[in-house]
């Protein structure tokens, strides 16, 4: 088969060339629109719900909404793990699925279950709602609102966070690719009605009877319309509130003599704040209003973001022009710098592959039909990446092997010209007698080259086999591989015998050049060895396996880790409290934090994300602050060069506040352990039970121990009612950082 297909190319070169320029066209078209981001999405197949009850304590949250929540969902078909978060005025309950479930289908059956729950749930205390369909690589692009230099008075946290969500959010949706746009800091205005319980009891009114009146008055309605030709007269109703003296002017009731009683009598209204569950800061200095852009699940991040960019140019003049949108986390600087060194390490790499064929096989036009196969192969690969929903990355570009993909192509050529060698006609040869030799000299080479590339295919199967998190870390690694190896073996069978008899010299004779030379020192180092090792066979076997004893027992002793840590290019310091801490008290804190970090001249902005965001995706209490810290590029660094040792001495500076516990991170590193795992450190101990002082008792005793363990630097413990693994356990954890 191997040889009809060799000779159907060589027949028809015009054919062949036509699937060249096709694959061409396919490769760069799949490219343009080939998913891009800097690692593999590895968030699990999860859903959140979310309930907003903010007038009830932990217990509560825990009792009343919670507890019912997970009781309604335990039954789900393909359930994986359910656990839970219960804080002051907020539930968080993150269902896992099996991977083969489709996250639309799965948030269905949520909702369907989630009925049984809301009549389980007090009236009044919440709506569980379900977060945005995104993932650990969900926030792509994160902005600050704040006034430009002289004018920070002239603006309050209100006015700013106004902004956010009536100008800039409002725009913003409706962008492809955008699940959701979360809105953190600031104060949310709202209507408040003060009420007065002096003037309550004056005037004979209730609080549910100020409640009634509010909601009842609150509304506009329709009454049909009225024919009089010729025209039609549409009825409405004007009830709704817009402004504060709509307010002031509801009448509550009418006393016995028929004089209405105002909302005004009663209460003071004015504008007030909704309660805060986070805040965000800025450099130390001032807090700040901002957004995250928050991906649709399996959009393309490099695509989102830069739709987001170009509206924000638009946005940005609709905002007073002493008001600015400053970014400090765009996932496209990181892409871009991913894809930026898989580029240079590929450029290089074939550069270095086409050097080396062009020098050994001693032949110009040989070397480049050879070397066209790396592009060809690539651009196959990128054809099948996007048919099979692949993005291009780190690991699934970075993995690709030049001299594995020119392998088959290499010893068609090296075959072809042998054969043009031992043609001693003293003529060149006709296209009929090139067309026959690449033919057979091909034909006897190719079973030998398709079984070596099928080999190292087969090495890759035991990665594709990978499931969960290996999976799809390594998964589209050993994937995009397959695809260029496949892509090489056909070109391989197709278009390298094509080339090889279209453009090889058709006279050629051997001529000691540089090849043969390199070819004749290497000969003469490696002869002797070979008849060395024949000699003395039982003593290079006893070598060779001594030196595999001691492989095996220095390999027990090494350090393991999963994968080498990517480095993001900005710094995630989580600033961690003692429990109970309030809001302002955190924040005050993390700016003083802030303020020392931002001394060191390789920081270009500090942005401290305290507490909880609208929507609480990252249920964060108040004591805890997420402090991103962006970096100026690294040749500007004069502290030091090196990212972990800068992460380091931050850390020492930071040591010099008391009783506040810090831990290094990056920002996607964190958001990703804590979407997985529901915490953000490295190893973490969930105690099970159902006693809750019972397991307070236990967890400091359990972080002792993880503190005298090499390598080990506990963070906290979290004795709250706040982790739970199934409806009938609460938990509590000990969490801690390896060092």
């Amino acid at each position: 088969m191997l040889d009809g297909i060799i000779q159907f190319s060589i027949k028809n070169k015009f054919i062949i060339g036509l699937f060249t320029l096709a694959l061409v066209i396919w490769g760069v078209w799949s490219a343009s629109r080939l998913p891009i981001d800097a690692v593999p999405d590895i968030t699990n197949n999860q859903v959140q719900v979310i309930t907003l009850c903010p007038t009830l304590a932990t217990q509560e949250v825990e009792q009343l909404v919670t507890y019912p929540i997970e009781k309604s969902l335990a039954n789900l078909p393909d359930l994986v793990e359910m656990r839970s978060i219960s804080r002051f005025g907020l539930s968080v309950v993150t269902v896992v699925f099996d991977d083969a479930v489709n996250v639309w289908f799965a948030r269905q059956l949520i909702n369907e279950k989630l009925k049984e729950a809301e009549e389980a749930i007090p009236t009044g205390v919440g709506t569980p709602e379900l977060a945005p369909v995104s993932t650990g690589l969900g926030e792509v692009y994160q902005y600050v609102i704040h006034p430009r230099k002289g004018s920070e008075d002239k603006y309050t946290p209100m006015d700013l966070r106004t902004m956010q969500d009536w100008i800039v959010a409002r725009q913003l949706y409706g962008t492809p690719g955008i699940a959701e746009i979360n809105s953190f800091g600031g104060i949310l205005k709202q209507y408040e009605v003060s009420v007065n319980p002096d003037r309550l009891r004056a005037m004979g009114v209730t609080i549910p009877d100020v409640f009634d009146a509010l909601s009842k008055n609150n509304e506009n309605t329709g009454g049909a319309y009225i024919d009089k030709k010729p025209n039609a007269y549409f009825i409405r109703g004007l009830g709704l509130i817009s402004s504060l003296d709509d307010v002031r002017n509801i009448v509550i009731k009418t006393d016995a003599n028929g004089v209405p009683v105002f909302v005004r009598d009663v209460a003071r209204v004015q504008f007030g704040a909704a309660v805060r569950y986070g805040a965000l800061t800025y450099n130390g200095e001032k807090e700040a209003v901002g957004g995250m852009v928050m991906m649709l699940k399996g959009a393309n991040s490099f695509e989102v973001v830069s739709k987001v960019k170009a509206k924000m140019e638009t946005i940005q003049k609709s905002l007073p022009a002493d008001v600015e949108i400053e970014p400090f986390l765009d996932r496209a600087d990181l892409v871009n710098r991913a894809i930026s060194t898989v580029q240079t390490n590929l450029i290089e790499g074939a550069l270095i592959v086409i050097f080396v064929l062009v020098l050994f096989l001693g032949n110009l036009r040989a070397g480049l039909i050879v070397a066209s196969a790396i592009p060809l192969s690539m651009l196959f690969a990128l054809g099948m990446m996007h048919q099979f929903g692949v993005s291009a990355n780190l690991m699934s570009l970075g993995a690709i092997d030049f001299g594995l993909i020119v392998d088959g192509a290499v010893i068609i050529v090296e075959a072809t010209m042998h054969y043009l060698v031992l043609q001693k006609l003293g003529r060149p040869l006709t296209q009929a007698e090139m067309d026959e030799g690449v033919g057979v000299s091909a034909g006897r080479m190719m079973n030998s080259a398709a079984f070596g590339q099928i080999i190292i295919l087969i090495v890759y199967l035991p990665i594709l086999s990978l499931i969960g998190i290996e999976g799809k870390m390594f998964g589209p690694m050993a994937l995009t591989v397959a695809f260029a190896i496949l892509g090489a073996l056909i070109l391989s069978l197709t278009y390298i015998p094509m080339m090889s008899a279209l453009f090889l010299p058709k006279n050629i004779s051997h001529k000691k050049n540089i090849s043969d030379r390199l070819m004749d020192f290497f000969q003469r180092i490696y002869a002797p060895i070979i008849r060395g090792a024949i000699r003395f066979k039982y003593t290079v076997v006893t070598a060779t396996l001594a030196l595999l004893a001691v492989s095996v027992l220095l390999f027990t002793r090494m350090g393991g880790e999963f994968i080498p840590q990517l480095q993001e290019g900005d710094y995630a310091f989580h600033c961690i409290l003692p429990q109970g801490t309030s809001l302002s008290q955190s924040v005050e804190t993390s700016m003083q934090a802030m303020r020392i970090i931002k001394e060191f001249p390789e920081v270009k902005m500090v942005v401290g994300k305290t507490g909880s965001a609208e929507v609480p995706t990252d249920p964060m209490p108040p004591e805890a602050t997420d402090m991103m810290v962006m970096l100026k590029p690294m040749k500007e660094w004069t502290t030091t060069k090196d990212y972990n040792e800068l992460s380091a001495l931050i850390m020492e500076k930071l040591e010099v506040i008391p009783g506040v516990f810090f831990e290094a991170s990056q920002p996607i590193q964190m958001r990703f352990n804590e979407l997985m795992t529901g915490v953000r450190q490295d190893v973490a101990i969930k105690i099970f039970g159902e006693n809750i002082d019972t397991l307070a008792a236990l967890a400091p005793k359990i972080a002792a121990v993880v503190q005298s363990v090499e390598g080990a630097t506990p963070r906290r413990w979290n004795a709250r009612p706040a982790c739970r693994k199934s409806p009938s356990n609460t938990t509590a954890a000990a969490s801690a950082t390896t060092a």
